[in-house]
């Protein structure tokens, strides 16, 4: 194995599409980090599990763990103020932000496919919404991904059984955000822009890093693995306004022209562990 870096910031998110909470530690385990993507919302008329590509409004919030499992979660509002997310005035807070009746549901097992279903009027509008969340220019491509879209994706709007969208965990690395930032300095190329799970400090080294680890392994700490299965193609929520952060279409622009419209890494966990932040970071070196 080869020392790539350690890791400089943990995070997760106990509500999907709301900013999350910054950690020391944290629990890898099959079904990602400890406490992520636990709850989510999920719009009342269309009966369907929604995300801040849909629901940008949802980025200025921020939701945190309050105990162990089963989860209990507060949610900071964009006032301040602070709700238990099973509390019914978070609902109509939540509701009232985003500009439709919602509530804030739990995970449910796998079986309950009708719970992770994805909300079709016909059988072509939900491809264009979904095309129109990318924000792109009428001269940037869209991601191929669209072109030849799983079909499991297509019926259902997350994993079913999680509320992730494409795998458990993402990764970031401070060698992408520094080579961005150098081609667009005026931007700010913010951590919590790109919703990582883990961003790791790859030192001197800059450019797109994490790209070079795709079909590798990288191992956490003492035992954490976690599989780089893809590149992560980006959409607009990475231009919206969260708390202490502007909107900035510049960012996107950026990410379509110099990353191919990647940035960052997917990732699949393959043995669960303890992180914390200063671990070091190793990637197992292809045979």
């Amino acid at each position: 194995m080869k020392k790539v870096g350690e890791i400089r910031e943990i995070w997760r998110y106990p509500v999907k599409g709301m900013a999350g909470e910054s950690l020391q530690a944290g629990r890898l385990g099959a079904q990602g980090l400890h406490g992520d993507r636990i709850w989510a919302v999920r719009d009342n008329a269309r009966q369907e599990i929604q995300s801040c590509k849909f629901r940008p409004a949802l980025l200025q919030c921020s939701a945190r763990m309050n105990g162990g499992l089963p989860a209990a979660v507060d949610i900071t509002f964009p006032d301040g103020s602070v709700m238990g997310g099973s509390d019914p005035r978070s609902h109509a807070r939540v509701s009232a932000l985003i500009g439709h009746a919602s509530t804030i549901e739990a995970l449910r097992p796998a079986a309950d496919a009708a719970f992770y279903r994805r909300y079709k009027a016909d059988d072509h509008t939900w491809m264009s919404e979904l095309r129109a969340t990318f924000a792109r220019e009428a001269d940037e491509p869209l991601p191929g991904i669209l072109d030849n879209f799983p079909s499991a994706a297509a019926e259902f709007v997350v994993l079913r059984g999680s509320f992730f969208l494409v795998t458990q965990f993402h990764l970031l690395t401070t060698g992408s955000l520094a080579w961005m930032q150098s081609i667009n300095p005026a931007a700010d190329w913010q951590t919590r822009r790109f919703r990582p799970n883990v961003l790791i400090d790859t030192g001197s080294s800059q450019g797109l890093v994490e790209q070079a680890w795709i079909g590798q392994q990288i191992v956490m700490g003492d035992a954490a693995t976690v599989a780089c299965v893809d590149t992560t193609p980006r959409c607009g929520a990475i231009t919206r306004t969260q708390a202490g952060l502007p909107a900035d279409k510049t960012m996107l622009r950026t990410v379509v022209k110099h990353g191919d419209q990647n940035f960052g890494v997917y990732g699949e966990p393959v043995i669960g562990g303890d992180i914390r932040v200063g671990d070091a970071v190793y990637v197992n070196q292809p045979a």
